[in-house]
């Protein structure tokens, strides 16, 4: 994709959206002001120094408590700016939400014949 196609594709955000960006292994975590995002990849300004940091793939985390991440990969560094590119996952599909439990419990059928006793299991929703 060129840089020309990148730039129309991004959301552009006025004052920045807070965010971090943080390791993989949650080594090290780096609060960030999210400049401009898309589908594919963002532009961010770190607060902080990043010297030393692998930063081959990390999380950026755009809430506070963690829930909403994306995997990325640094593309390039100016100064304290980064653009990075999202990661796909590799064939993963996500958990499906259930939208209701299901209780699982034992009735006893009705006696038989040869008064075996059966149990049948019942959906309840």
């Amino acid at each position: 994709m060129t840089e020309e196609k990148k730039v129309l594709d991004r959301v552009a955000f006025g004052r920045g959206h807070d965010v971090c960006i943080m390791a993989i292994d949650g080594t090290w975590r780096r609060d960030c002001l999210l400049q401009a995002v898309s589908d594919t990849d963002a532009l961010f300004t770190v607060e902080g120094s990043i010297q030393g940091f692998n930063l081959k793939e990390f999380f950026l985390l755009l809430s506070s408590t963690g829930l909403a991440y994306r995997r990325c990969e640094l593309v390039r560094v100016n100064g304290t700016d980064m653009d990075v590119q999202f990661l796909k996952t590799k064939g993963k599909k996500r958990n499906p939400v259930v939208p209701r439990t299901c209780h699982l419990f034992e009735v006893p059928a009705p006696q038989a014949a040869n008064s075996t006793q059966e149990l049948q299991i019942e959906k309840w929703h």
